[in-house]
């Protein structure tokens, strides 16, 4: 009998030990969580909400967040339509909640910029591109309106032609090599 208490003494205080080991690692298990969440799967946990991203170029882009890739968002607005902001040309991001999403599977972490804008290429739909730098030493980004006529490795070429046209020779006025590093973003043009 004698001995019962003293097991269950020790198993009392064993777990007091334990549990007060599991209360001081708990800070460095939240330090080394925290430290591991990626910007894709802190901007995850905001689909659905409404944000404004602002970026390198001195935009502002602001609709609810309907989808991450592993370097874009995808963002959607009356306004704007729907808007491919690059996540290197991203300075910061508000409107998100402290919600964090799952890391990309796979097969979503394959599927980056280059292949979202070939899909939009595919489309051959007119589009307005957000470019970095175009203004010379304003900084800042211009607009270029036209076609995306090919997505690269690193690059991608534009027919320059008005907005509210579709891509045709006549409307063409002439064809640009942008590197993917100076996109910004890349805006749907409303249909007329």
């Amino acid at each position: 009998m004698r001995w019962e208490q003293l097991f269950a003494d020790l198993d009392s205080r064993f777990a007091d030990w334990a549990d007060a080991e599991l209360m001081a690692e708990l800070p460095d298990r939240e330090r080394q969580a925290a430290g591991s969440v990626t910007m894709v799967q802190r901007c995850a946990g905001a689909i659905g909400r409404s944000i404004t991203v602002r970026t390198r170029g001195g935009r502002a882009h602001t609709g609810e967040l309907r989808e991450v890739g592993p370097d874009w968002l995808l963002l959607a607005s009356a306004a704007e339509g729907e808007t491919i902001v690059a996540s290197a040309a991203v300075v910061t991001l508000d409107g998100l909640t402290s919600a964090t999403g799952m890391p990309l599977t796979v097969v979503a972490s394959r599927f980056d910029l280059r292949l979202a804008l070939r899909g939009i290429a595919r489309d051959r739909a007119p589009v307005t591109i957000g470019v970095m730098g175009a203004r010379g030493d304003q900084g800042g980004t211009a607009d270029l309106s036209g076609t995306l006529d090919r997505v690269g490795s690193d690059f991608l070429e534009v027919a320059l032609h008005p907005a509210w046209e579709p891509r045709r020779a006549s409307s063409v006025r002439s064809v640009v090599l942008l590197p993917l590093a100076a996109v910004d973003s890349v805006r749907s043009v409303p249909a007329a």
